[in-house]
């Protein structure tokens, strides 16, 4: 099923994401994640890239077992940073003949340790060009993008930023997904943002919980240009140990859920770190045990 159908048939839609492991240990401790997740019945569950495509058998590998070991509906990230045409279209060869149409096209990082990757003749300068590509070669194949309601921290140019987002969506996404943030009124207002441009897709609202203050710090270096409120920092700072810290973090988010299912966001996407505790809690919250409790009627 394609994730646009998923949205049209699931209000909202609630998804999850992991990472691949690196190792066998990691492996097995990310499938029980998985399986305490699973109660909870998302629409859909997808899988991270590593920067300069440095997980892609990792990911491809972890897809495959999920799609095969499980009825979840799959959507696997793509970068395209290093990459040309002809190894890119091997990849997406490879997940159609696996079973898998959805993908997440990003341009993606570098990889860890080089602040530039030069772009092979035959490669990708955009992530408008990923999804276009796509969209052309596999035109079975769903595609999301990301979005950052934040602002993108590579385009200080909040204006350009909108254009290069509408590209994508031109060259044919689907849905965007967000960037976490911890304010809902930086997504609303990027929504509206959205609107006058032109953007008409669905988007999806990425949360992801704080569990300790150490794991705040590390978020603000992996997702730079997050913008923590002050509210927030506060009430990590007074949090007496990492323990008491993952409470504010879990009841910060689950207001941020309640908020957005009030305002009838399309889909909320859950970034797990590969733990099932933190999302088990936001549901035990919001005082529900699935997904489904969460539906209003599809308008």
């Amino acid at each position: 099923m394609h994730i646009s159908e998923v949205l049209r048939t699931h209000n909202p839609a609630i998804s999850f994401e992991f990472f691949p492991p690196k190792t066998e240990r990691t492996f097995q401790e990310l499938f029980e994640a998985i399986s305490a997740l699973m109660p909870l019945k998302p629409a859909y569950v997808s899988v991270t890239y590593g920067a300069g495509g440095s997980t892609r058998e990792r990911t491809h590998d972890l897809v495959v077992k999920l799609k095969r070991e499980t009825d979840l509906t799959i959507v696997s990230h793509l970068t395209c940073v290093g990459s040309g045409r002809q190894e890119i279209h091997q990849i997406l060869s490879k997940y159609q003949a696996s079973g898998i149409h959805n993908i997440m096209a990003l341009r993606g990082d570098p990889p860890k340790g080089c602040t530039d990757v030069q772009i092979p003749e035959d490669g990708f300068q955009f992530a408008s060009d990923l999804v276009w590509f796509i969209k052309q070669q596999f035109p079975e194949m769903g595609v999301g993008v990301a979005g950052f309601p934040e602002g993108h921290p590579g385009t200080p140019n909040r204006l350009q930023e909108m254009d290069n987002l509408k590209r994508k969506v031109d060259a044919g996404a689907d849905y965007i997904c967000t960037q976490l943030f911890f304010d809902n009124r930086d997504f609303f207002d990027f929504c509206e943002r959205c609107e006058v441009v032109g953007i008409k897709v669905p988007i999806i609202a990425g949360i992801m919980p704080i569990v300790s203050r150490k794991g705040m710090a590390r978020m603000s270096e992996l997702a730079l240009g997050a913008r923590i409120p002050a509210k927030l920092l506060r009430a990590m700072h007074r949090a007496e140990n990492d323990g008491y810290a993952e409470g504010v973090g879990i009841h910060w988010a689950t207001e941020q859920v309640v908020d957005l299912i009030d305002h009838k966001v399309k889909g909320i996407h859950f970034y797990t770190l590969n733990k099932s505790k933190a999302t088990l809690k936001i549901y035990e919250s919001l005082g529900i045990q699935s997904s489904e409790s969460l539906q209003h009627p599809v308008e």
